[in-house]
Protein backbone atom coordinates (compact mmCIF):
# COMPACT_ATOMS: atom_id res chain seq x y z
CA UNK A 1 0.00 0.00 0.00
CA UNK A 2 2.70 2.34 0.56
CA UNK A 3 4.12 1.94 -2.79
CA UNK A 4 0.80 2.66 -3.89
CA UNK A 5 0.94 5.87 -2.41
CA UNK A 6 3.71 7.42 -4.15
CA UNK A 7 2.17 6.36 -7.19
CA UNK A 8 1.10 9.46 -9.20
CA UNK A 9 0.32 8.55 -12.65
CA UNK A 10 -3.15 7.27 -12.54
CA UNK A 11 -3.60 8.75 -15.75
CA UNK A 12 -1.16 5.93 -17.40
CA UNK A 13 -2.55 3.21 -16.27
CA UNK A 14 -4.80 2.09 -12.26
CA UNK A 15 -4.14 -0.88 -10.17
CA UNK A 16 -6.52 -3.54 -10.55
CA UNK A 17 -9.03 -2.66 -7.89
CA UNK A 18 -10.06 -5.85 -4.86
CA UNK A 19 -13.76 -6.11 -6.86
CA UNK A 20 -12.38 -6.20 -9.81
CA UNK A 21 -9.85 -9.21 -9.34
CA UNK A 22 -12.27 -10.80 -7.53
CA UNK A 23 -14.85 -10.44 -10.44
CA UNK A 24 -12.05 -12.28 -12.76
CA UNK A 25 -10.80 -15.12 -10.80
CA UNK A 26 -14.88 -15.48 -10.55
CA UNK A 27 -15.93 -15.48 -14.49
CA UNK A 28 -12.46 -17.57 -15.24
CA UNK A 29 -13.52 -20.01 -12.75
CA UNK A 30 -17.10 -20.49 -13.59
CA UNK A 31 -17.58 -19.25 -17.49
CA UNK A 32 -14.10 -20.39 -19.04
CA UNK A 33 -15.91 -21.65 -21.83
CA UNK A 34 -16.22 -19.89 -25.05
CA UNK A 35 -19.55 -17.89 -25.32
CA UNK A 36 -19.97 -18.45 -29.48
CA UNK A 37 -20.11 -22.25 -28.44
CA UNK A 38 -23.29 -24.16 -29.07
CA UNK A 39 -23.31 -26.85 -25.75
CA UNK A 40 -25.42 -25.46 -22.32
CA UNK A 41 -21.68 -24.05 -20.49
CA UNK A 42 -20.88 -21.93 -23.14
CA UNK A 43 -24.66 -20.72 -23.56
CA UNK A 44 -24.30 -19.91 -19.61
CA UNK A 45 -20.99 -17.88 -20.33
CA UNK A 46 -22.78 -16.06 -23.33
CA UNK A 47 -25.68 -15.13 -20.74
CA UNK A 48 -23.70 -13.56 -18.61
CA UNK A 49 -21.47 -12.00 -20.71
CA UNK A 50 -24.69 -10.25 -22.17
CA UNK A 51 -25.78 -9.58 -18.55
CA UNK A 52 -22.15 -7.62 -18.32
CA UNK A 53 -23.09 -5.28 -21.21
CA UNK A 54 -26.78 -5.04 -19.65
CA UNK A 55 -25.34 -3.26 -16.70
CA UNK A 56 -22.63 -1.37 -18.61
CA UNK A 57 -25.20 0.29 -20.91
CA UNK A 58 -27.43 0.92 -17.47
CA UNK A 59 -23.69 2.58 -16.44
CA UNK A 60 -23.37 5.00 -19.74
CA UNK A 61 -27.19 5.32 -20.08
CA UNK A 62 -27.62 3.37 -23.36
CA UNK A 63 -29.23 0.31 -24.90
CA UNK A 64 -26.77 -2.11 -24.51
CA UNK A 65 -27.41 -3.19 -28.93
CA UNK A 66 -25.19 -0.67 -28.66
CA UNK A 67 -21.99 -1.21 -26.56
CA UNK A 68 -19.27 -3.54 -28.52
CA UNK A 69 -16.56 -4.71 -26.24
CA UNK A 70 -12.62 -3.94 -27.65
CA UNK A 71 -9.20 -4.62 -26.88
CA UNK A 72 -8.86 -0.78 -25.16
CA UNK A 73 -9.92 2.37 -25.97
CA UNK A 74 -7.21 2.82 -28.87
CA UNK A 75 -8.99 -0.47 -30.75
CA UNK A 76 -12.45 1.42 -30.54
CA UNK A 77 -10.84 4.52 -31.72
CA UNK A 78 -9.71 2.98 -34.51
CA UNK A 79 -13.00 1.30 -34.93
CA UNK A 80 -14.56 4.47 -35.25
CA UNK A 81 -12.07 5.97 -38.05
CA UNK A 82 -11.92 3.24 -39.94
CA UNK A 83 -15.76 2.13 -40.16
CA UNK A 84 -16.22 6.22 -41.08
CA UNK A 85 -13.44 6.10 -44.00
CA UNK A 86 -15.69 3.07 -45.46
CA UNK A 87 -18.66 5.57 -45.78
CA UNK A 88 -17.28 8.60 -46.20
CA UNK A 89 -17.85 10.98 -49.34
CA UNK A 90 -15.11 12.45 -51.33
CA UNK A 91 -15.49 16.31 -50.11
CA UNK A 92 -16.64 15.39 -46.46
CA UNK A 93 -14.13 16.07 -43.49
CA UNK A 94 -13.44 15.35 -39.81
CA UNK A 95 -12.31 17.67 -37.28
CA UNK A 96 -10.53 16.75 -33.64
CA UNK A 97 -9.28 18.85 -31.21
CA UNK A 98 -5.79 19.85 -30.96
CA UNK A 99 -5.09 18.30 -27.89
CA UNK A 100 -6.53 14.17 -28.64
CA UNK A 101 -4.79 11.24 -27.32
CA UNK A 102 -2.80 9.85 -29.95
CA UNK A 103 -5.26 6.91 -30.85
CA UNK A 104 -7.44 9.40 -32.12
CA UNK A 105 -5.24 11.70 -34.09
CA UNK A 106 -3.26 8.93 -35.42
CA UNK A 107 -6.41 6.68 -36.25
CA UNK A 108 -8.06 9.89 -38.04
CA UNK A 109 -4.85 10.67 -39.72
CA UNK A 110 -4.16 7.14 -40.83
CA UNK A 111 -7.46 6.09 -41.87
CA UNK A 112 -8.94 9.11 -43.26
CA UNK A 113 -6.11 11.16 -44.33
CA UNK A 114 -4.26 14.24 -42.81
CA UNK A 115 -5.66 16.01 -45.94
CA UNK A 116 -9.21 15.82 -44.30
CA UNK A 117 -8.55 16.16 -40.68
CA UNK A 118 -8.85 19.97 -39.20
CA UNK A 119 -8.24 20.50 -35.39
CA UNK A 120 -10.42 22.60 -33.45
CA UNK A 121 -8.02 25.17 -31.55
CA UNK A 122 -7.81 25.26 -27.58
CA UNK A 123 -8.28 28.30 -25.00
CA UNK A 124 -5.28 29.03 -23.07
CA UNK A 125 -6.44 26.24 -20.84
CA UNK A 126 -6.44 23.72 -23.16
CA UNK A 127 -10.20 23.88 -23.66
CA UNK A 128 -11.84 23.68 -26.81
CA UNK A 129 -14.33 26.59 -26.73
CA UNK A 130 -18.25 25.41 -27.93
CA UNK A 131 -17.71 28.79 -30.81
CA UNK A 132 -14.58 26.37 -32.07
CA UNK A 133 -16.75 23.95 -32.53
CA UNK A 134 -20.01 25.38 -33.98
CA UNK A 135 -17.69 27.46 -36.18
CA UNK A 136 -16.60 24.30 -37.93
CA UNK A 137 -19.74 23.08 -38.28
CA UNK A 138 -21.01 25.94 -40.10
CA UNK A 139 -17.78 26.25 -42.14
CA UNK A 140 -18.27 22.55 -42.96
CA UNK A 141 -22.48 22.60 -43.34
CA UNK A 142 -23.01 19.58 -45.87
CA UNK A 143 -19.45 18.25 -45.72
CA UNK A 144 -19.05 17.52 -42.06
CA UNK A 145 -18.66 14.05 -41.53
CA UNK A 146 -17.74 13.69 -37.70
CA UNK A 147 -16.62 15.89 -35.00
CA UNK A 148 -14.35 14.27 -32.12
CA UNK A 149 -13.67 15.51 -29.00
CA UNK A 150 -12.49 13.89 -25.91
CA UNK A 151 -14.03 14.43 -22.61
CA UNK A 152 -11.30 15.22 -20.43
CA UNK A 153 -7.65 15.49 -21.42
CA UNK A 154 -5.33 13.02 -20.26
CA UNK A 155 -2.36 15.52 -19.75
CA UNK A 156 -3.90 18.72 -17.93
CA UNK A 157 -7.08 17.00 -16.70
CA UNK A 158 -8.93 19.91 -18.26
CA UNK A 159 -12.61 18.74 -18.67
CA UNK A 160 -13.93 19.29 -22.71
CA UNK A 161 -17.74 20.93 -23.44
CA UNK A 162 -18.11 17.30 -24.95
CA UNK A 163 -21.97 17.60 -23.98
CA UNK A 164 -22.56 20.94 -26.03
CA UNK A 165 -20.67 19.58 -28.45
CA UNK A 166 -22.77 16.63 -29.24
CA UNK A 167 -25.70 18.69 -29.01
CA UNK A 168 -24.56 21.52 -32.06
CA UNK A 169 -23.34 17.97 -33.67
CA UNK A 170 -26.88 16.31 -33.50
CA UNK A 171 -28.60 19.65 -34.60
CA UNK A 172 -26.23 19.52 -37.85
CA UNK A 173 -27.02 15.85 -38.29
CA UNK A 174 -23.08 15.65 -38.02
CA UNK A 175 -21.73 12.50 -35.86
CA UNK A 176 -20.04 13.01 -32.82
CA UNK A 177 -17.53 11.09 -31.09
CA UNK A 178 -16.02 11.64 -27.82
CA UNK A 179 -13.08 9.49 -26.25
CA UNK A 180 -14.06 8.93 -22.85
CA UNK A 181 -11.07 7.12 -21.29
CA UNK A 182 -10.11 9.64 -19.00
CA UNK A 183 -13.49 10.52 -17.38
CA UNK A 184 -14.86 6.94 -17.07
CA UNK A 185 -14.78 6.23 -13.59
CA UNK A 186 -13.22 9.59 -12.60
CA UNK A 187 -16.63 11.80 -13.36
CA UNK A 188 -19.99 10.50 -13.51
CA UNK A 189 -20.69 8.50 -16.92
CA UNK A 190 -24.34 8.47 -16.65
CA UNK A 191 -24.93 10.92 -19.96
CA UNK A 192 -22.13 9.79 -22.22
CA UNK A 193 -24.98 7.78 -23.77
CA UNK A 194 -26.17 11.12 -25.37
CA UNK A 195 -23.33 10.82 -27.75
CA UNK A 196 -23.37 8.93 -30.97
CA UNK A 197 -19.79 7.55 -30.45
CA UNK A 198 -17.97 6.59 -26.74
CA UNK A 199 -14.73 5.02 -26.26
CA UNK A 200 -13.31 3.38 -22.73
CA UNK A 201 -11.19 1.70 -21.47
CA UNK A 202 -11.01 -0.52 -18.46
CA UNK A 203 -7.25 -0.14 -16.94
CA UNK A 204 -8.38 3.99 -16.57
CA UNK A 205 -10.62 3.06 -13.78
CA UNK A 206 -9.21 -0.39 -11.82
CA UNK A 207 -10.36 -2.95 -14.58
CA UNK A 208 -8.49 -5.18 -16.20
CA UNK A 209 -5.44 -4.10 -18.98
CA UNK A 210 -6.61 -4.87 -22.47
CA UNK A 211 -10.22 -4.56 -22.11
CA UNK A 212 -13.01 -1.68 -23.34
CA UNK A 213 -16.09 -1.06 -25.08
CA UNK A 214 -17.23 1.23 -27.64
CA UNK A 215 -20.72 3.01 -27.76
CA UNK A 216 -22.27 3.09 -31.16
CA UNK A 217 -25.22 5.09 -32.63
CA UNK A 218 -28.59 3.77 -32.18
CA UNK A 219 -29.79 2.33 -35.32
CA UNK A 220 -26.53 2.15 -37.19
CA UNK A 221 -24.65 -0.52 -34.93
CA UNK A 222 -24.11 -2.98 -37.96
CA UNK A 223 -22.16 -0.18 -40.19
CA UNK A 224 -18.91 -0.04 -37.22
CA UNK A 225 -16.67 -2.93 -37.28
CA UNK A 226 -13.22 -2.97 -37.26
CA UNK A 227 -12.38 -5.92 -36.90
CA UNK A 228 -13.90 -9.08 -39.12
CA UNK A 229 -14.03 -12.83 -39.14
CA UNK A 230 -16.29 -14.52 -36.75
CA UNK A 231 -20.07 -13.24 -35.98
CA UNK A 232 -19.00 -12.25 -32.29
CA UNK A 233 -20.48 -8.81 -30.85
CA UNK A 234 -23.27 -9.02 -33.53
CA UNK A 235 -20.36 -9.21 -36.18
CA UNK A 236 -18.86 -6.26 -35.41
CA UNK A 237 -15.41 -7.02 -34.07
CA UNK A 238 -14.53 -10.83 -34.77
CA UNK A 239 -12.52 -12.66 -32.19
CA UNK A 240 -13.56 -14.68 -29.21
CA UNK A 241 -15.06 -12.45 -26.58
CA UNK A 242 -12.99 -12.23 -23.42
CA UNK A 243 -15.76 -12.28 -20.74
CA UNK A 244 -13.29 -12.21 -17.84
CA UNK A 245 -11.81 -9.11 -18.91
CA UNK A 246 -15.50 -7.79 -19.63
CA UNK A 247 -16.88 -8.75 -16.40
CA UNK A 248 -13.88 -7.67 -14.47
CA UNK A 249 -13.72 -3.98 -15.97
CA UNK A 250 -17.80 -3.98 -15.12
CA UNK A 251 -17.40 -4.62 -11.69
CA UNK A 252 -14.40 -1.93 -11.30
CA UNK A 253 -17.13 0.34 -13.06
CA UNK A 254 -19.39 -0.27 -10.48
CA UNK A 255 -17.53 -0.45 -8.04
CA UNK A 256 -15.10 3.04 -8.06
CA UNK A 257 -16.51 6.03 -7.09
CA UNK A 258 -17.84 8.71 -9.57
CA UNK A 259 -15.55 11.73 -8.73
CA UNK A 260 -12.59 12.48 -5.85
CA UNK A 261 -11.87 15.56 -4.28
CA UNK A 262 -9.32 18.13 -6.17
CA UNK A 263 -8.18 19.03 -2.20
CA UNK A 264 -5.40 16.96 -2.17
CA UNK A 265 -3.92 17.95 -5.85
CA UNK A 266 -4.69 21.84 -4.85
CA UNK A 267 -2.54 21.80 -2.01
CA UNK A 268 0.02 19.81 -4.47
CA UNK A 269 -0.02 23.01 -6.84
CA UNK A 270 -0.25 25.18 -3.62
CA UNK A 271 2.88 24.06 -2.55
CA UNK A 272 4.85 23.63 -6.10
CA UNK A 273 4.55 27.27 -6.32
CA UNK A 274 6.29 27.91 -3.18
CA UNK A 275 9.23 25.75 -3.72
CA UNK A 276 8.73 27.31 -7.60
CA UNK A 277 7.47 30.51 -7.73
CA UNK A 278 8.24 30.10 -11.72
CA UNK A 279 6.38 26.91 -12.05
CA UNK A 280 3.58 27.47 -14.86
CA UNK A 281 0.63 24.88 -13.54
CA UNK A 282 -0.91 24.41 -16.93
CA UNK A 283 -5.41 24.56 -17.60
CA UNK A 284 -5.33 26.12 -13.95
CA UNK A 285 -7.89 28.71 -15.28
CA UNK A 286 -10.30 25.23 -16.52
CA UNK A 287 -12.66 22.77 -14.77
CA UNK A 288 -10.52 20.00 -14.37
CA UNK A 289 -10.11 16.40 -13.35
CA UNK A 290 -9.58 16.23 -9.66
CA UNK A 291 -6.46 13.97 -10.03
CA UNK A 292 -4.25 16.24 -12.27
CA UNK A 293 -1.91 18.06 -12.34
CA UNK A 294 0.18 19.17 -15.77
CA UNK A 295 3.24 21.62 -15.09
CA UNK A 296 6.07 23.57 -16.74
CA UNK A 297 8.81 23.46 -14.26
CA UNK A 298 10.62 26.49 -14.44
CA UNK A 299 14.37 24.14 -14.79
CA UNK A 300 15.84 21.36 -15.27
CA UNK A 301 14.48 18.23 -17.91
CA UNK A 302 11.58 16.31 -17.32
CA UNK A 303 13.79 13.07 -17.33
CA UNK A 304 15.79 14.32 -14.86
CA UNK A 305 12.71 14.99 -12.91
CA UNK A 306 10.89 11.99 -13.95
CA UNK A 307 14.14 9.91 -12.77
CA UNK A 308 15.08 11.71 -9.62
CA UNK A 309 11.81 11.30 -8.74
CA UNK A 310 11.78 7.48 -9.34
CA UNK A 311 14.99 7.11 -7.60
CA UNK A 312 12.97 8.59 -4.23
CA UNK A 313 10.26 6.11 -4.64
CA UNK A 314 7.74 8.58 -6.40
CA UNK A 315 6.25 7.31 -9.77
CA UNK A 316 5.27 10.51 -12.52
CA UNK A 317 5.49 10.71 -15.73
CA UNK A 318 6.39 13.08 -18.36
CA UNK A 319 2.61 13.57 -20.27
CA UNK A 320 1.07 10.56 -21.74
CA UNK A 321 1.71 6.99 -21.57
CA UNK A 322 1.61 7.01 -25.47
CA UNK A 323 4.06 9.14 -25.98
CA UNK A 324 6.77 9.53 -23.07
CA UNK A 325 9.06 7.90 -25.49
CA UNK A 326 9.58 11.24 -27.16
CA UNK A 327 11.34 14.20 -24.62
CA UNK A 328 8.93 17.06 -25.02
CA UNK A 329 6.26 14.85 -26.61
CA UNK A 330 3.06 17.23 -24.43
CA UNK A 331 0.55 17.42 -27.01
CA UNK A 332 -1.19 19.80 -25.14
CA UNK A 333 1.43 21.97 -23.84
CA UNK A 334 2.52 22.12 -27.91
CA UNK A 335 -0.55 23.23 -28.51
CA UNK A 336 -0.54 26.39 -26.77
CA UNK A 337 2.59 27.79 -28.14
CA UNK A 338 5.13 26.16 -26.11
CA UNK A 339 8.77 26.42 -27.14
CA UNK A 340 10.64 23.01 -27.50
CA UNK A 341 12.89 24.03 -24.48
CA UNK A 342 9.69 24.44 -22.29
CA UNK A 343 8.41 21.17 -23.45
CA UNK A 344 11.27 19.13 -22.18
CA UNK A 345 10.33 20.36 -18.66
CA UNK A 346 7.27 19.32 -18.51
CA UNK A 347 5.23 16.80 -15.92
CA UNK A 348 2.42 14.94 -15.01
CA UNK A 349 1.20 14.13 -11.89
CA UNK A 350 -2.08 12.34 -11.87
CA UNK A 351 -3.68 11.20 -8.45
CA UNK A 352 -6.09 8.32 -7.85
CA UNK A 353 -8.69 7.30 -5.04
CA UNK A 354 -6.08 5.87 -2.89
CA UNK A 355 -4.20 9.61 -2.40
CA UNK A 356 -5.02 11.26 0.85
CA UNK A 357 -3.59 15.21 1.40
CA UNK A 358 -0.49 14.25 2.97
CA UNK A 359 0.19 11.41 0.38
CA UNK A 360 0.58 14.71 -1.93
CA UNK A 361 1.99 16.85 0.36
CA UNK A 362 4.68 14.08 0.67
CA UNK A 363 5.31 14.31 -2.98
CA UNK A 364 5.41 18.09 -3.74
CA UNK A 365 8.44 17.68 -0.60
CA UNK A 366 10.15 15.57 -2.85
CA UNK A 367 9.90 17.28 -5.58
CA UNK A 368 11.75 20.48 -3.44
CA UNK A 369 14.68 18.17 -2.66
CA UNK A 370 14.96 16.89 -5.92
CA UNK A 371 14.98 20.46 -7.19
CA UNK A 372 17.65 21.18 -4.50
CA UNK A 373 19.79 18.55 -5.18
CA UNK A 374 19.52 18.96 -8.92
CA UNK A 375 20.43 22.94 -8.32
CA UNK A 376 23.04 21.60 -6.45
CA UNK A 377 24.23 19.15 -9.16
CA UNK A 378 24.12 16.33 -6.57
CA UNK A 379 23.37 12.69 -7.73
CA UNK A 380 20.99 10.65 -6.69
CA UNK A 381 23.55 7.98 -5.25
CA UNK A 382 24.89 10.83 -3.03
CA UNK A 383 21.49 12.55 -1.56
CA UNK A 384 21.22 8.91 -0.28
CA UNK A 385 18.83 7.17 -2.64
Amino acid sequence: MEELRRYFDFNATTPLSAAAQGAWIGAVGRHWQNPSSLYRDAGLASQALEMARERLGDLVSCEPERLVFTGGATEGNNLVFASLARRMGAEDRVAISAVEHPSVREAARHWLGAGRVDELAVSEDGVVEVAEVARWLEENRGRGALVSLMAANNESGALQPWREAAALCREEGVRFHCDAAQWVGKMGAERLGECDLVSGSGHKFGGPKGVGFVVLPEGEEGRWRLLFGGPQEEGRRAGTEDYAGVESMVTALEACAKAGSPEGRDVFERRMKELFPEVRVIGVGARRLWNTSLLVMPRHSNLKWLTRLSQAGFSISTGSACSSGKEGASVVVRALGATEEELRRVVRVSGGWVHEVQDWERLAEAFGQVGADLDAGRSGAAAGW
